[in-house]
């Protein structure tokens, strides 16, 4: 009887492991960064340019920088900051990286103030795709994050829910 028990906590306990992969995976840390829910929309065929969407914080003492990025899936991976001027959507680099203060949280996202741009894809963006790609702090150095890529026109987060567990939920608003 002792030995059934045992051998059902490790059955389940195993299965655990292999089922909860995705949710675990989904969260990276690198020193104090942590990096949440990074996922793209899926592109059009043709499409040159993607998106990505991700949530950054810092739990240390002491300010980091989101540089850059790469990846095999586009020449590029740049920081864009997007703004409305005279009613007029308009994206820009920025240049020199992302501040991520100390203990301070930020979030890019769709419609939101910043957002990854993958630049020169060298392949359209579908749905489930897994799209690994290689981010850059200034003083945390480089971690290799996958994005789920959600269907197009997906608003915030919709990704989330095909890797999370029964029973998790999403925080916040979509768009």
């Amino acid at each position: 009887m002792r030995f059934l028990l045992t051998g059902s906590v490790v059955a389940a306990s195993t299965i655990m492991l292999f089922t909860s992969g995705p949710v675990l995976a989904h969260d990276y840390n690198l020193g104090s960064v942590t990096i949440n829910h990074p996922w793209s929309r899926a592109t059009p065929g043709g499409s040159k340019t993607g998106s990505g969407y991700l949530t950054v914080t810092n739990t240390g003492p002491e300010s980091d920088r989101l540089t850059g990025g790469a990846s095999p899936f586009a020449e590029r991976v740049t920081i864009h900051a997007s703004s409305i001027d005279n009613g007029i959507a308009r994206m820009r680099p920025v240049e020199g990286g992302l501040d991520v203060s100390p203990r301070q949280t930020v979030e890019l996202k769709p419609g939101g103030a910043y957002h990854l741009m993958f630049e020169g894809l060298r392949a359209p963006l579908k749905p489930n795709d897994k799209v690994p790609v290689t981010l850059r702090f200034e003083k945390a150095g480089s971690v290799e994050v996958v994005f789920d890529v959600a269907a197009m026109g997906a608003g915030e987060g919709a990704a989330q829910h095909d890797t999370m567990a029964p029973g998790m939920h999403q925080n916040g608003p979509s768009q």
